[in-house]
């Protein structure tokens, strides 16, 4: 594998593996449901809004980290061509010239 340093929002531009999608997702629908009971508008017990205070925190990490993941086939020259394109794609349509 090639050494290449990729800053954070290269990592996160350049295409997730399927398994940290998965991973990703997971981490959605853990903060979803911490978000539903820390913000419930009914009076819940200390311990429920303490849980879904830890899913929220713990679903958003998940989330983060799993983003950030790239996998050494897609690590390759043809994502950087087709992001390359897509930068030209966007100044063509401003009318500035790369």
């Amino acid at each position: 594998m090639k050494n290449r340093n990729l800053n954070l929002v290269d990592r996160v531009l350049e295409p997730t593996p399927k398994w940290f999608r998965i991973v990703r997702n997971l981490g959605l629908a853990l903060s979803a449901v911490g978000g539903v009971l820390v913000a419930a508008p009914v009076a819940l017990p200390a311990t429920v809004v303490a849980v879904g205070g830890y899913l929220l925190l713990g679903g958003t990490i998940i989330g983060a980290v799993s983003q950030t993941a790239v996998s050494a086939e897609e690590y390759g020259n043809k994502n950087r061509k087709f992001r390359e394109n897509s930068t030209e794609n966007q100044h063509s349509e401003s009318g500035k010239q790369p």
